[in-house]
């Protein structure tokens, strides 16, 4: 039996749980309304105030996605109510970042300033220059958002110059020592 599968969903007051033919399941909160489908072989089912998934038998396709099915419905509830967020820092000199309305501009050393839009549901907010805060309901958008500002300049392991995630540790390596 899969430990993350087994455990029920608990549905928070104010949270909405709607599930249509086809395992298509529509989370509804106070941030929002999220929707999404799910695995055609995983048995879901809500009842008193919880979301519970089983599965049909013990394939090892069926193992796999039991635990899987839980999580996204879990992750679904956790955004409507509380939303996600990943935070950026940027190291360098004269890196920065400023935003002017939907569009987020990084100056990163280039021969030009990169510019990216927010994509739908999600809110992208400069806090001084150096700290970008990636917000949504969405935890996939919001993670997969956050790593393509990333992949604009990766921090680099001798000055640790670049976009790194706030609770990313960048391994640090020795530069060239000079000839006697």
């Amino acid at each position: 039996m899969s430990r993350i599968g087994k455990h029920p969903v608990a549905i928070p007051a104010g949270v909405e749980v709607k599930l249509e033919a086809g395992n298509v399941i529509t989370v509804k909160g106070p941030k929002g309304t999220l929707t999404r489908k799910l695995a055609d072989d995983m048995n879901i089912a809500v009842e008193d105030g919880q979301v519970v998934v089983t599965r049909p038998n013990d394939l090892k396709r069926s193992k796999a996605l039991h635990g899987l099915t839980r999580t996204l419905i879990n992750n679904m509830v956790i955004g409507v109510t509380n939303g996600y967020e990943k935070v950026l820092e940027i190291n360098g000199v004269g890196y920065r970042a400023a935003k002017s309305g939907k569009k987020l501009t990084l100056s990163l050393g280039y021969s030009h300033p990169v510019e990216m839009t927010d994509p739908e549901g999600i809110e992208t907010v400069v806090d001084g220059t150096t700290k970008i805060i990636v917000k949504g309901i969405d935890k996939e958008k919001v993670g997969q958002f956050a790593a393509e500002i990333r992949t604009k300049r990766p921090p680099e392991p001798y000055k640790g110059k670049g976009i790194k995630y706030a609770d990313e540790h960048i391994r640090r390596k020795v530069g060239k020592t000079g000839k006697k």
